[in-house]
């Protein structure tokens, strides 16, 4: 079955009912990456997303979580030849999390090596205020023919753009993104071919209320307006991306 729209970028299993967020991306067409925070989470979202024709689950460690679950690095390990998709993963430099850096840095270079060595992985990375130190990793411990990379809520500089786009990398972008003059310039400056929609869900809010899973068609919209180009022209590119990113490797 053919997906209709893009969720490269969510937390499924964030929303009050894992099982009716699957069944909403499935009803609304969304080919939807549903990230996990640490691997104990994993089996539980694989298990549920099993005949879900348009979810699939990263295996992830979010690095703001890294100081208190640093542990689970050995079970991410022994899950990874379980799933082609890895995420959340990367670093995050933000005051809340500062402290435990150079332990994230230790966990993100073990799960680019080992991504590497498995070989074939698509991966969504974390970069807040970090995103030369992830490039720069990747330049160490990831060769770009051993996996593709798609920066989530990217907010880097047109320099950081450029480098990320001469490595392969894509980008997700989300609706909040696309209000801040920041990433108006970030859309603007991504090739269209490496551009792909993300919910970031439960994460961004409408008003009070969490976005809907699966709800790209926001994101979709003012894209079109910024670009000015029609929206059906963007809603087929995306599909065209994400096509390109998930071809065998």
């Amino acid at each position: 079955m053919r997906p209709d729209y893009v969720d490269f970028h969510t937390h499924l299993d964030l929303y009050p009912d894992l099982q009716r967020a699957i069944s909403t991306c499935d009803r609304r067409r969304v080919a939807t990456l549903a990230v996990t925070t640490t691997p104990k989470a994993f089996e539980r979202n694989l298990e549920l997303s099993s005949c879900s024709n348009f979810v699939r689950v990263g295996l992830g460690l979010h690095p703001q979580l890294v100081a208190d679950r640093h542990h689970e690095i050995e079970l991410f390990e022994k899950l990874l030849p379980r799933t082609r998709y890895v995420g959340e993963i990367g670093l995050d430099r933000g005051p809340a999390h500062y402290r435990s850096f150079e332990l994230q840095r230790s966990i993100f270079a073990r799960i680019l090596r080992a991504c590497a060595e498995d070989g074939g992985k698509v991966l969504s990375l974390h970069s807040v205020r970090a995103t030369r130190p992830v490039l720069d990793m990747l330049d160490e411990h990831l060769p770009p023919d051993r996996a593709r990379v798609v920066l989530h809520w990217f907010n880097g500089s047109r320099s950081d753009v450029r480098r990320a786009v001469e490595r392969g990398c894509y980008f997700s972008i989300n609706e909040r993104m696309l209000g801040s003059t920041n990433g108006e310039r970030v859309l603007r400056d991504i090739p269209k071919d490496r551009v792909l929609t993300e919910t970031d869900g439960p994460f961004i809010l409408r008003g009070d209320t969490p976005i809907a899973p699966g709800d790209v068609g926001c994101a979709v919209e003012m894209m079109a307006t910024l670009l000015e180009i029609p929206i059906e022209d963007v809603r087929r590119q995306i599909l065209s991306n994400l096509h390109s990113l998930t071809a065998t490797l």
